[in-house]
């Protein structure tokens, strides 16, 4: 477990203290995994201290639970502005099947970078992502992540719709080339539609040594399905059988049961 502890005797922040601004309410906490089966899931306990063993007034009357409601409805509207927003902002305005150079990622993330983009594929197309695999050095964790318009994941645990560095295949130049497709390519690192022909795509950078430049990001291909083979340098090193493609599914869902039971 993890503990936040305060300042030091000069009153400078000590390890892991964080100093709240002016009316902050909310901590958000990401936990990153690369490798699944063998990063264990983590925990955080909040609390006020001085007020161990101590329990909060009851709640009477209708003040507090008005107040409530009124910080929920504030919330709410916030995300929602939020979530319209970001999406136009962070890759609708740029030109379909394509991805941006690696950029700093706003909020907080200091040691993250991100490359972002929508793809708009047929049924016979899929759209290939080169990417450098990133020396552990440079980025401990590198991953790329499909979602809908509405910037929402698509299912992780059942499909591939990610992949880590850890998870995916690196071709012996070292780079990793994704494959986007709705038609399952019989490829390592296909990551699945799963019914979307409109969604977002992302690669993130995390815990960074250094600052991204454009040839550390991926190179976007679009092409036809039925020429996959002859677009992929490395094709046949890549290819996966029916049963492996269960088996990498399976351990998806072991791997997720371990970090978010229930």
């Amino acid at each position: 477990m993890a503990r936040a502890r305060g300042p030091g005797a000069a009153g400078a922040p000590g390890k892991d203290y964080f100093t709240l601004g002016p009316g902050s309410a909310m901590l958000l906490v990401r936990e990153v995994y690369s490798d699944w089966a063998a990063e264990r899931r983590g925990t955080i306990r909040i609390y006020r201290p001085g007020q161990d063993g101590l329990a909060p007034p009851p709640a009477t009357g209708t003040a507090t639970a008005a107040k409530r409601y009124a910080v929920a409805g504030k919330l709410l509207l916030s995300r929602l502005r939020t979530f319209l927003a970001f999406p136009e902002w962070f890759y609708l305005n740029e030109p379909p099947n394509t991805m941006t150079p690696p950029r700093a990622t706003p909020g907080g993330l200091a040691t993250q970078f991100s490359s972002a983009g929508h793809f708009d594929l047929n049924p016979d197309e899929a759209m290939i992502v080169t990417v450098p695999a990133a020396a552990q050095e440079t980025a401990p964790y590198q991953g790329i992540q499909l979602g809908s318009m509405w910037y929402i994941s698509l299912d992780y645990i059942n499909h591939q719709t990610s992949l880590t560095a850890d998870q995916a295949h690196i071709d012996p130049d070292g780079r990793i080339r994704f494959v986007i497709s709705e038609r399952d390519p019989g490829l390592a690192n296909w990551l699945e539609l799963t019914g979307h022909t409109r969604g977002y795509v992302q690669i993130r950078w995390q815990r960074l040594t250094r600052d991204l430049q454009p040839d550390d990001g991926p190179l976007v291909e679009l092409t036809k399905f039925d020429d996959l083979q002859a677009k992929l340098r490395f094709h046949d090193q890549n290819r996966v059988t029916p049963s492996q493609r269960r088996a990498r599914i399976a351990a998806r869902q072991a791997a997720i049961a371990e970090r978010m039971p229930g």
